[in-house]
Parts: C-alpha cells; structure tokens; sequence
C-alpha cells in the first residue's frame, strides 16, 4: 500500500527534481532520444517555466514523485486552451513510481481546481500519438478525445492529440 500523495504548488526546492523527473519520464517513454535535444532543454528549466506558468508536485511522504504545468487562455504554456479551459501540459511521474496513483491523483486535482476557476467548463490537454499509458489515465479519468482540435509541432510531421474533459 501506497502512503497518500500530497499535490501542491512547487516551489524553488522542487526545481530539481521537478526537472529531473521530467527528463527522466520522456526519455523513458521514449519521447526523445536525449537530453540534449532543444526541447527537453527547455523543458528542464523549471525555474523559468514557474515564471509563466503554474506548477504543481505530487509528493509522496517527503519525496517529489511528479510535476504538472497549468495554464489557461492567452499565457505564454497554453497551447491549445480556449477561453473556458484549463490546459495541463508536461504531467509527468519518476519512472521508478510509475503506475502508483501518483499521475491519476493529479488530473483528479486538476479537474476539482478547474471547478472553482470562473468561466471554466472544461480542462484540456495535448498529448503523443503514441502515448499510449497516457491516454489510457486521460481515458479512466473521463477525457474525450477532441480530433478536430489536433495539431502538428510546428515545423515538424509530429501530430498532437487533443482531449478534453467537459466539467
């Protein structure tokens, strides 16, 4: 049994682990082959990214398991957000925890957070194609896949899958 899982804001003591574990868990989902490559730098660079955007943890006892990025319309990590949703980008779980509860408390926070933001009445989300764990939590937590809203990286053949969960 599994102790609770704590979600909260991160803050400036998380930044490590929070780029740790992100590194870590798209590398070992196969997203990217390395590090180096210019997007899973930026993605590491938690502290810039806390200035955009909001960033949560999952902690188990006293130890940072996961992170997630929220954002709503017009800030600079939303990607695909309308004007009523809430977007959450780069949900991510240390691979040594993975399957723990740790990625399904988060969205369950997500989704109860968004309740309680004005104008919100729905949380959407960007994922792989081939993300195939991924969409399996977005599917069990009650998302709908929004085709008409995919999208590709720019400057790239790699499609993006949109779901959205109506509040």
């Amino acid at each position: 049994m599994h102790s609770q899982i704590l979600i909260r804001p991160a803050v400036p003591d998380d930044y490590d682990a929070v780029a740790r574990i992100t590194r870590d868990a798209y590398l070992a989902a196969g997203y990217f082959q390395d590090a180096d490559h210019p997007y899973m730098q930026q993605i590491q660079k938690v502290a810039q990214r806390h200035e955009d955007a909001t960033i949560w943890v999952a902690q188990r006892d006293d130890e940072v398991v996961g992170s997630v990025t929220l954002a709503v319309a017009g800030e600079p990590y939303a990607d695909i957000a309308q004007p009523d949703e809430l977007e959450f980008r780069m949900l991510v779980v240390d691979p040594a925890v993975q399957r723990s509860g740790a990625g399904k408390a988060m969205v369950k926070a997500i989704i109860e957070h968004a309740k309680t933001l004005p104008g919100v009445t729905g949380v959407a989300l960007t994922t792989g194609v081939t993300w195939e764990s991924a969409h399996g939590l977005y599917q069990k937590t009650g998302f709908q896949r929004v085709p008409e809203r995919d999208w590709f990286v720019p400057d790239t053949d790699i499609k993006l899958l949109v779901y959205r969960l109506d509040l």
